[in-house]
């Protein structure tokens, strides 16, 4: 990875909240992604603690910011990474590579929901392990790519949900 240094990588405290947020509106074109992360926050169904993190600047502010909640597949519980964002200056620096490794290793600990979900760039999400959701019979409920609805599997206990993607609210959609 082209990688300038290592990210010191967390879980997002309280008083990063105003900088994640302000990284979320720099990062896309619109403060939307911003806007969400606050909603999920809001959604006691949605929002799980410890799954939300942040890489460092070296002056230890938040260079890029990756969010795992829960949404249903059908009717079971799985999870979905979104919003990933990095801070335009940080960008192509490993910043974001680093916090996604970081929180989906988060998930896979917790040892509870078997099935990550992401909607993305198909040439970037695969390097951490993600494949064509359609191969574990997954899909949104809405047209996108095959090839951009990824997701991939945990071990544990259970069957793996297959389905239709239900997002929480705050996704709109």
């Amino acid at each position: 990875m082209g990688t300038d240094h290592e990210w010191r990588v967390r879980p997002e405290t309280q008083a990063d909240r105003a900088a994640v947020y302000a990284l979320n509106a720099a990062a896309f074109d619109t403060p939307m992604e911003a806007e969400l992360v606050d909603a999920l926050r809001a959604d006691a169904d949605a929002w799980i603690d410890g799954l939300s993190y942040v890489a460092e600047t070296p002056e230890g502010t938040p260079a890029a910011y990756a969010l795992i909640t829960r949404c249903l597949v059908d009717d079971e519980p799985a999870l979905v990474l979104a919003p990933v964002a990095t801070l335009p200056k940080y960008q192509r620096q490993g910043a974001g590579h680093a916090v996604i490794e970081a929180v989906v290793e988060a998930a896979r600990a917790r040892g509870q929901e078997r099935l990550l979900t992401v909607l993305g760039h198909p040439k970037y999400y695969p390097r951490f392990g993600f494949t064509p959701a359609s191969g574990f019979g997954v899909r949104p409920g809405f047209d996108v790519p095959d090839e951009a609805m990824m997701a991939m599997v945990f071990e544990g206990e259970g069957p793996v949900p297959s389905g239709t993607i239900r997002y929480p609210a705050a996704f709109g959609v």
